[in-house]
């Protein structure tokens, strides 16, 4: 059974920052991506950041390029979504997911998915 679980999420003023975590239980990463996505109301679930299993690549949607940013610790199976300068419209569900090599950007190719931990941004 894998599982990633998600904490850090809450309520924070715009402008503020939030630090999530992902911790990986269940089987040996090696090899697998992990990335962050988000889903707001009425909205689809979007691709934020991924990093590769060495941590030596990632890549970031514009819509948080500079404010946002994704570690790992593979000695603790976790990632972390380090998230900076906080808009309103950061509002949603973070989700942690997984996936092997690159396919972690695409969200049809995810293999493991968080339950999600929310995040509001107050105005």
């Amino acid at each position: 059974q894998v599982q990633l679980v998600e904490s850090g999420g809450g309520l924070v003023q715009a402008g503020g920052s939030l630090r999530l975590s992902c911790a990986a239980s269940g089987r040996a990463f090696s090899g697998y991506g992990m990335g962050w996505f988000r889903q707001a109301p009425g909205k689809e679930r979007e691709f934020l950041t991924a990093i590769s299993w060495t941590g030596g690549a990632s890549s970031v949607a514009d819509s948080v390029k500079g404010r946002f940013t994704i570690t790992r610790d593979n000695a603790k199976n976790t990632v972390y979504l380090q998230m900076d300068s906080l808009k309103p419209e950061d509002t949603a569900v973070y989700y942690c997911a997984a996936a092997l090599g690159s396919r972690v950007t695409r969200k049809a190719l995810i293999q493991y998915w968080g339950q999600g931990t929310q995040v509001t941004v107050s105005s």
